[in-house]
């Protein structure tokens, strides 16, 4: 089965619904399960359940068939959302176009040339769905 994976904050800001939206969509389209990811960061002491961030995306789009929500800790965002979507084997990545940027700033500490997408399809072997900011 196709496994689809969105990393999204909490609370839901309209770009993550905007992301969430399209991983649902997408989900449905190719019959698979949806992992709603979200990262607490050590650093911000903030912590949110996986009952919290369940309860934030169903009251926005209702019961999500074959979904499964899970918090993890870090420090950096990126680095969990790549180790979580390896861990889940992820067919489909969908991230939001803000999230391209923060990876973009993280891989030019490491490269000259970012290429987001060719990156985590290297890391990954997934697809990656970039969502843009209407």
């Amino acid at each position: 089965m196709t496994r689809v994976v969105v990393p999204v904050r909490y609370p839901l800001t309209e770009h993550s619904k905007r992301t969430l939206a399209e991983a649902v969509r997408v989900a449905e389209e190719r019959d698979a399960t949806l992992t709603v990811l979200h990262v607490n960061l050590y650093q911000r002491g903030r912590e949110v359940s996986r009952s919290e961030l369940k309860r934030a995306v169903e009251s926005e789009f209702g019961r999500v068939a074959r979904s499964r929500y899970v918090v993890r800790e870090g420090f950096l965002v990126e680095e969990t959302i790549l180790e979580e979507v390896a861990a889940e084997e992820a067919d489909v990545v969908v991230i939001g176009h803000k999230q391209v940027g923060r990876w973009r700033r993280m891989l030019r500490k490491l490269t000259s040339d970012p290429d987001v997408a060719g990156y985590l399809r290297e890391k990954l072997d997934a697809e990656i769905l970039t969502v843009g900011g209407e």
